[in-house]
């Protein structure tokens, strides 16, 4: 299993498609973020990958994306900015936005672009492959901090 990405690391300039219908290079953001990478976020009506239940850590993101939208404010206040990130299709976590009402973009890795480059950790299931869930600290686009969560 790859290890979160060394501190100090600067993120490569990979820009990647956003909710908000832009494209975003964290490498490229001024000041202090968090990026918070998930597995995969569910839907009304449509089943988890198989054996997600029984995959540690799989079950939580909708949960913890909620948690940081109800911080916002503070974070807002802080200037930090914030990011959500995962392997998921930009239509996808679309409907998962506006669903939950985030009120920060959530970005497409679907082709795992920047995953690979800055060997994001993972599982798989299903014969598909998913971010583990990982909390990076970034400034002026550099890695400075993580925190791993789950699966």
């Amino acid at each position: 299993m790859p290890s979160p990405p060394k501190l100090g690391t600067a993120l490569p300039r990979i820009a990647l498609p956003a909710t908000t219908g832009e494209e975003i290079c964290l490498a490229e953001m001024p000041g202090r973020s968090v990026l918070i990478v998930y597995p995969w976020t569910g839907r009304p009506g449509h089943p988890n990958p198989p054996n997600w239940d029984d995959i540690e850590g799989a079950h939580g993101s909708t949960p913890e994306l909620e948690g940081f939208r109800d911080l916002s404010p503070d974070f807002a206040a802080l200037k930090v900015g914030l990011f959500g990130l995962s392997g998921q299709a930009t239509d996808w976590q679309r409907e998962m936005a506006l669903r939950l009402r985030l009120p920060f973009p959530i970005l497409s890795d679907a082709e795992g672009r920047l995953a690979r480059a800055v060997a994001l950790p993972s599982f798989a299931t299903g014969g598909e492959s998913y971010l583990k869930r990982l909390t990076l600290i970034l400034s002026s686009g550099h890695h400075r901090s993580h925190m791993l969560s789950g699966a």
